[in-house]
């Protein structure tokens, strides 16, 4: 599960541990769906030591002790950071305006505390880190990638590496530096944009694999935008691509055909 496709900036520990107990009690993490993933938001800044900070407000118990409510759950906790001023990159006839100094909202991002940032979020018991690309310096995508995928392989704790934004066709690099690669833009909960984003998934067939996948982005599924006939085409699409499957609605609002597309073990 991640935060961004339903809850976006409005997000609070809240929230996730109801997910978290939501995830449990549904089902869904017998079938499989273990990671609890915050997106973009949960940051307010740095103190004077150079580590990052949760919003106090949203986050009052800090960001460990919600990495082990999660881990109390059986599940496990991802965050979410940016490699983030401006590179431009071509998803066919569009340009996507990204890849820093700030995450995409404009909080505090890995860019120089790639190592700081690793080393904290294995502190804290992290084992997902999706690294966006919004306000970068201009370095190379491979190489900004390739920084906290070392600092993160130095930190002494496994943990499963996402790439958003800044990948292309051409691009040979990302099964040697993530654990998945985002292929497209950014998905929308409605049909034109799924489906563009499953067909240009497929120029990107060949680099997936055991321990790297193709990413055309996370799910819609519950979220109202499209009929459950339209998902369930979603879900089976993204299934027989290999893409990781991460649920983007409320979990503790879900339907009973949300609940029965998420949960078919035969697809």
């Amino acid at each position: 599960w991640n935060s961004w496709n339903h809850f976006h900036c409005s997000i609070n520990e809240t929230t996730v541990r109801q997910t978290a107990d939501g995830i449990v009690a549904t089902g869904l993490a017998a079938a499989g769906y273990l990671y609890v993933n915050m997106d973009d938001c949960w940051q307010k800044s740095r103190d004077s030591q150079g580590t990052i900070q949760a919003d106090p407000i949203a986050f009052p118990n800090g960001i460990p002790a919600l990495a082990d409510y999660v881990h109390s759950r059986k599940l496990k906790f991802g965050l979410y950071s940016g490699e983030q001023i401006r590179v431009e990159f071509v998803y066919l006839n569009e340009i996507h305006l990204d890849r820093g100094y700030k995450t995409c909202a404009g909080r505090p991002g890995s860019l120089g505390y790639e190592t700081k940032d690793a080393n904290t979020y294995a502190q804290w018991g992290v084992d997902y880190l999706k690294l966006d690309s919004c306000y970068t310096d201009g370095t190379p995508t491979e190489v900004e990638y390739s920084k906290m995928r070392d600092a993160l392989n130095a930190s002494g704790r496994a943990i499963f590496y996402s790439l958003c934004g800044g990948v292309t066709v051409n691009d040979a690099w990302p099964p040697k530096v993530g654990n998945s690669w985002r292929t497209t833009n950014d998905i929308q909960d409605n049909w034109f944009s799924m489906i563009n984003n499953i067909d240009f998934n497929n120029f990107f067939t060949e680099k997936a694999g055991p321990g790297g996948w193709n990413d055309p982005d996370m799910l819609e599924i519950g979220n109202g935008g499209m009929t459950d006939t339209e998902y369930r085409t979603h879900f089976s699409l993204w299934s027989i691509s290999k893409a990781p499957l991460i649920i983007g609605c409320d979990v503790t609002k879900m339907s009973a055909a949300t609940i029965v597309t998420l949960t078919n073990r035969e697809v």
